[in-house]
Order: structure tokens, then sequence, then C-alpha cells
């Protein structure tokens, strides 16, 4: 809960550490892997246990290590490891070739990007987890790059895009959930004031992604050969997101039907099954492309347990409600407020759940209805969850495109996420200029 009074500037510090370590080399060097992603975050740590000499190390352990136990961080790494083994049976089973090319075959260059786009829509909508989306979509997006000439940044950020979509918007998603749970209102409520918001920046979006891709052009030698067989893990997968199936049910249902048709069809053999999952059939996919992720999620979540305990976010929860003065104001002060939740923790869920209490104490004093309230805190935290590099959907796409063969860091996707920011700018808009009932 917020406590007036509580909040520290210098709590932010270890944000401020690794975003001038990471970010900072990238625009030194050129080179955005010069830092490694993990290094930057251990000693954006080692900085939080430094600060606050009045609490002892074991009482500073003790909340990180609570921080990497919360529930949210549980299941996001449960899903990296079971994405990865999908990654990796299914590209063993030659499903991501044959969904390229399958792909490749029907589409029009000129609509391949803006095709990425809607599909990862559709699946984020129908399975609420941009993550989920992500793993599913990513070594497609990778593959598509691959064999035309468009940049693998731009294909995998119309994916990331479609994601975003999907995780502010969907019923079953974990921020429509603590939204409308933490502003009391319904959670069908809360979609139709999302949706009206949201279309603009969908719609200009898709033109985005048809100007961008308008003059691309195949650049594949011989025959697009793909097999429907082949393809029907993704597919099952896909059909299981869009009639909303759990996504530990649907990963699990797509890797064990990718390894039975990659045994039928003779690409992987029978003891090699728990190889591949592991590593895929050449050792660059799998589980073990995961650990990555899911050690900075962990260390980020240990992070972020320092930084609430030493005030960083009650300093920007204080700041934010001193300024507002008006309705508008308050509706942007919301908007703000969520927004640097979010850049401080790193996960648009626990922004919610930390930031709801005041946004729903600054909408009740201001008359803004439960429904708004809640549209605006997913709104904002799910549009910088989108385009933060050292959030997981950036840093698991990443990783993703690594593990289908293409060397892409976080920073490079940000001139392509297009979505993220004109969501971001159509809820502005829309405080501006709609009756504010």
């Amino acid at each position: 809960m917020y406590t007036k009074g509580k909040g520290r500037a210098i709590g932010l510090l270890p944000i401020g550490v690794f975003l001038g370590l990471f970010i900072g080399s990238g625009l030194l060097t050129g080179d955005f892997y010069s830092m490694p992603a993990i290094a930057a975050f251990v000693t954006a740590l080692a900085v939080a246990f430094l600060q606050n000499r009045s609490r002892s190390f074991a009482e500073k352990l003790s909340s990180v290590t609570k921080s990497m136990g919360d529930e949210n961080v549980m299941v996001m790494c449960l899903i990296f490891i079971l994405a990865g083994a999908f990654s990796g049976s299914v590209q063993a089973a030659g499903g991501v070739e044959s969904t390229v090319n399958f792909g490749l075959s029907i589409l029009p260059p000129r609509v391949v990007i803006a095709g990425l786009f809607l599909i990862a829509c559709f699946i984020s909508v129908a399975m609420g987890t941009s993550v989920g989306t992500i793993a599913a979509l990513t070594p497609i997006a990778a593959g598509i790059s691959q064999k035309t000439d468009f940049a693998g940044a731009l294909c995998i950020a119309a994916v990331i895009s479609g994601a975003m979509f999907g995780d502010n918007l969907s019923m079953i998603s974990d921020t429509t959930i603590a939204a409308a749970r933490t502003q009391g209102c319904k959670m069908d409520d809360k979609f139709k004031e999302n949706f009206k918001i949201v279309i603009p920046a969908a719609v200009i979006t898709i033109i985005m992604f048809l100007i961008v891709g308008k003059n691309g052009s195949y650049t594949t030698a011989g025959d697009l050969e793909y097999s429907y067989i082949k393809i029907l893990p993704y597919l099952v997968v896909l059909l299981g997101a869009l009639l909303g199936g759990n996504v530990f049910l649907v990963l699990i249902t797509g890797i064990i039907l990718s390894l039975l048709v990659g045994v039928g069809t003779g690409n992987i053999a029978p003891q090699d099954i728990f190889k591949v999952m592991a590593s895929g059939a050449n050792g660059n996919s799998g589980i073990v492309n995961m650990y990555d992720i899911a050690i900075i999620s962990l260390v980020v979540a240990g992070i972020i347990g320092l930084v609430k305990d030493n005030g960083g976010i009650d300093f920007i929860l204080e700041q934010i409600k001193r300024k507002i003065h008006s309705k508008k104001g308050a509706q942007l002060g919301i908007a703000l407020l969520s927004s640097l939740v979010d850049v401080s923790t790193a996960n648009n869920t626990v922004a919610i759940v930390m930031a709801g209490p005041i946004a729903k104490d600054i909408a009740k004093e201001y008359g803004i209805t439960p429904k708004r309230t809640a549209s605006l805190l997913d709104i904002f935290t799910s549009a910088w969850q989108g385009i933060i590099p050292y959030g997981a959907q950036l840093l698991y796409a990443s990783a993703g495109a690594a593990a289908a063969g293409i060397a892409v860091s976080p920073v490079e996707f940000l001139p392509y996420l297009y979505y993220p920011v004109f969501m971001a700018i159509s809820a502005v808009v829309y405080i501006f200029a709609a009756k504010h009932d």
C-alpha cells in the first residue's frame, strides 16, 4: 500500500545505473551487445544492495528473494521454458521452414509485415499473453526475414506490436484482470472503454507497416517447399490461442505434436526427442536458449524488490499526486503514474497492481469512472512495456531471434514499434478530446 512521505528519489538509482550502462555503452560504442544485459542488471543489483545501510544484508536478501519468487515472475519463467521446448521441437521437425515457405507462397510481399502484425493481434487477444505470442511467432518472423529483404528487427517488431495489442486488450490477460480488479469495474466494461481508444492506433499501425513493406520483395532461390503436416503444430498452437486456451496447455500440446510430427516424418530420431527440446536440431534453439532471459527476469525482479523497499516507487507515486489539479490533469497523472512505475518495474502487471490503489484514490477524488481509470492504467503500462529494451517482451524477442539465427539487440526493435507509441498517443488524444463522464 502507498504510504505518504515514504518515497525517496535515491531509491531509483539502480534503474538509472542499468540504463546508463546498457544504453550508454551502446550509444558510445555503436554496438548494443558491447554491454551484456545481464552484466548491467547484476551491477544494478549490487548498487541496490549497497543502498540503505539501516537494513542488514539478510533483510535485503530476503526482499530480493521474495520479489524473485513472485507468482508472476515464476509463471513468466515457466512460459520461457515451455516456449523454448516448443521452439526447439518445432524447428527440428521442420515446422518453421514449412510455415515460412507457406506464408511467403500465399502473401504478396507488400503485406507480409502488416500480416504478421494482424496475426499477432489475433493470437495475443485469444491467448492473453504477449510473451506467449512472441514465443509462438518470433521464429516465423525471423524465418521470413531470412528469406526476404526485410530486416529481422522489422519483422519481429511487427510481432511485438501485435503481441502488445492483445496483452492490453484481451479479456483473459493478467493486465486486464489486474486493472479491472484494482479499480472495481467489470472486465467487459474495461474492454469496451479500452477498445475504442486503441483501435485508431491499430489502424494507423497497419497503414505504417503497409507503407514500410510496400517495396518489399522476396530474394529466395528455388521453390518454396512446404508440408502441411509440418505446419500442423503451429496451426494447433495458433488455434488453441484463438480459442482462449491456457498458454501452458497450448504450448505443451504444441511440443508433443511437434515431436510426433518430427518422429513420424523422420526429421527427429526417437532417441533425440529430449535433445531437440533442450537445444533444437542444431543446438541453436530450445530450452537452453531461454536460460539468459530466465535469469535476467529473476535478477530484474530482485532489483525491483529493493527499489520498492528503498522508496523508489513511492517517490514516483508522491510526485504524481502532488501535481494534479483538474479532471484532465488527473487522467494525465494516472497515465504518467502508470508509465513511470512500469519503466521502473519492467513488468506491466506488477506496475498496475502497485499503481492501482493510488490511481483509484485519484479517480474517486476527481470523478473519473473506474472503467476509464482501468483502461488508462492498462494502456500506458502496456505501451511502455512494449518499448523498454529491458522488459521481458523485447528481451525475449531478442533471445528468440538469436535462437532462430538472427542477432538483433532489443534496442534495434525500437524504430519499428509503431503500435505501442500510437496506443499511448491515442490515449492522450482521448483524454483531451473525449467527454469526461
